[in-house]
């Protein structure tokens, strides 16, 4: 591997990002799940039913994109999609309480993937989630202020936090 003490701070998160998730991932397989899927199943355990327009506003992909992950959550029995009563266009998402088993199965292979590594992997996180906030309130447009302020809240940029 080359001289990583010359990287700038960015390559060193961006390979430590990627390797995390390629490791995660190979773990998920085992499971039918992959790294995507993780991330809509933490939001509908986070936000409740939520349209499948919705959940790809959060997860910031295209609609296409979240119907070929929700078809595969559907299919494995992690998610269900209904027909949104006030809007029959609109489909509504909610996880299963086999999907609800599966994301602690996966939270937990998260875990597995970080233990080997030496680092307090509880000070990363903290540490990883004040760089994120700071950067985003010092330096980032107010669309990335409405992405991190959303994750810290719970609630679906744009949406009203009751």
């Amino acid at each position: 591997m080359p001289d990583m003490e010359r990287w700038p701070t960015g390559r060193l998160l961006s390979t430590a990002a990627r390797l995390v998730e390629h490791a995660w991932n190979e773990k998920l397989r085992g499971m039918d799940l992959t790294h995507a899927g993780v991330i809509v199943m933490e939001v509908l355990a986070v936000n409740g039913p939520t349209t499948q327009s919705m959940l790809a506003q959060i997860v910031r992909v295209q609609a296409q994109t979240m119907g070929k992950t929700l078809t595969r959550l559907e299919a494995h029995g992690h998610v269900s999609r209904a027909r949104s009563v006030s809007d029959r266009r609109s489909q509504v998402v909610s996880l299963t309480e086999a999907g609800e088993r599966t994301l602690g199965l996966a939270t937990q292979l998260e875990r597995e993937v970080l233990a080997p590594v030496p680092v307090d992997t509880a000070k990363l996180r903290r540490e990883l989630q004040s760089l994120v906030r700071e950067l985003a309130n010092n330096h980032s447009s107010a669309v990335v202020n409405d992405i991190v302020a959303a994750a810290d809240s719970g609630v679906a940029p744009g949406e009203p936090s009751n």
